[in-house]
């Protein structure tokens, strides 16, 4: 029976562990727990165009138009197309949605969504299906990858060696690396940087997108989600001047925040107009109320937070990578579907089909181990993560220069991190120095515009090419 380990057990992991074990895999899920995910902690609910009066070419339309022309054409296509699949997957699990929203980017109410945290019930009920199908757990953290001359073996967990025939990344992005952030703290990013390090280059790495409300209160940063815009909240000043349409892409109302925060003004959400906030938005009005805020009389103070990572490991259209018997999906891969700037809740969507599409792989291609080699085995500790974290925030956040990345680079030598975590940094500020032009979630003030000689993505493999 052929063994599957996959780290990571967000949505993406836990939908190819189902699809696994439902064939017959052996299949070992390691994690944190499914409540420490970003899958668990999404708002607003999975873009899906199967509604009638929606098209396959409009949700295309608008996800490469968020993606300012990188997307992969034929993986968009892959991915939207494979939406009713995705809703009788879920449905198969016992997932019934409430209703649905429209979000920013989006020409069509095509966001289902459960009380606007849907991905709490998605993650739970994912979660019970692998249970149920026979599925593996083991809690813990994978420290590193066991590959050896361009083959995976399994992953290092305390220190010792879990074999399978295939690994399966799912550990989400790397969006922890920076300072404010409303995901989880666990997603930094290590295998990612691992498997650079090992033969398996990472693409797109430049490419952050700030989610353009976040909320900084009394127990940390936490995340309002887009959904509220779509429900008529308006983004003003402290003088009550409206300055952005709340529904454009998220790069567009991150930055005009920004700008606004670096005139010296204070920008808030006045979701005032919005009717049942409570029933429609109940995670968030806790959160809110348990600050002393109430949504029906009073403004919402907010800033732009890192929220998701658009690069990852490359992986092709079934979500291979260059190394043998290693896969990537979810967040923690890039094969272009989301170009330069994701489309609001295309990522639920994304880590489904590339669960269901890379367990479909594995069955097909039924990689064996054969025997082991000695494989090394190199962790020591994390080091001083929240130095990458300010420095992260600071050299390449919302708004970036070739002066300030190149600064970036030079104080990353001092930092005293794990060698892959910096691996990982040097991708980032590297290749946001390497595209001389704004697009999507990277802009450039010395650079403002897009430029055609850049419609291309970026890959890094200890360097980046353009």
């Amino acid at each position: 029976m052929t063994s599957v380990g996959i780290i990571g057990d967000g949505a993406a992991g836990l939908t190819a562990a189902v699809a696994l074990a439902r064939r017959g895999f052996d299949v070992t899920v390691i994690g944190r727990g499914f409540k420490n995910t970003n899958s668990y902690l999404a708002q607003a609910g999975i873009a899906l165009p199967i509604l009638d009066g929606d098209s396959l070419r409009a949700h295309f339309i608008d996800t490469v138009r968020a993606g300012k022309y990188l997307n992969d054409e034929e993986v968009v296509w892959n991915v939207l197309g494979k939406a009713t699949e995705v809703y009788d997957f879920l449905s198969s699990i016992g997932l019934e949605f409430e209703t649905n929203e429209t979000e920013g980017g989006h020409s069509f109410h095509r966001v289902f969504t459960i009380r606007n945290e849907t991905g709490k019930h998605m993650a739970k009920l994912l979660f019970m299906a692998a249970r149920e199908a026979g599925v593996n757990f083991v809690e813990g953290f994978a420290e590193e990858l066991a590959v050896r001359e361009g083959r995976t073996y399994g992953v290092f967990l305390d220190g010792e060696i879990l074999k399978f025939d295939a690994t399966v990344i799912a550990t989400g992005g790397f969006a922890g690396l920076f300072k404010y952030t409303a995901g989880s703290p666990l997603a930094i990013g290590l295998l990612i940087g691992d498997g650079v390090m090992k033969g398996a280059p990472a693409r797109d790495l430049e490419f952050v997108q700030f989610h353009p409300t976040g909320y900084l209160g009394k127990d940390g940063v936490k995340l309002i989600s887009e959904a509220v815009r779509g429900a008529g909240a308006k983004l003003v000043t402290e003088d009550g001047e409206r300055f952005v349409n709340e529904l454009s892409t998220r790069d567009i109302v991150a930055r005009a925040i920004y700008m606004q925060m670096q005139n010296g003004k204070r920008v808030y959400l006045d979701t005032r107009s919005i009717e049942d906030f409570k029933k429609r938005f109940p995670q968030i009005y806790a959160f809110l109320r348990k600050d002393g805020i109430d949504p029906s009389k009073d403004l919402i103070p907010v800033a732009p937070i890192a929220h998701y990572t658009i690069g990852g490991i490359a992986v092709d259209l079934w979500y291979r990578t260059n190394v043998k018997g290693l896969y990537a999906i979810g967040e923690a891969a890039s094969n272009g579907f989301h170009g330069a700037n994701r489309l609001a809740s295309n990522s639920l969507l994304e880590c489904i089909v590339s669960g269901l599409e890379v367990a479909r792989m594995i069955v097909r291609e039924k990689p064996r181990l054969g025997e082991v080699p000695e494989v090394p085995y190199t962790f020591d500790s994390l080091g001083d993560i929240n130095s990458l974290r300010e420095l992260l925030w600071e050299h390449v956040g919302i708004v970036r220069t070739a002066e300030g990345l190149k600064a970036g680079l030079e104080k990353l030598e001092g930092i005293e991190a794990d060698e892959r975590l910096k691996l990982l940094a040097r991708g980032v500020l590297e290749c946001a120095l390497a595209r001389e032009e704004s697009r999507g979630a990277h802009y450039r003030e010395d650079f403002l515009v897009m430029r055609k000689e850049f419609e291309r993505p970026s890959f890094f493999d200890g360097g980046c090419r353009l």
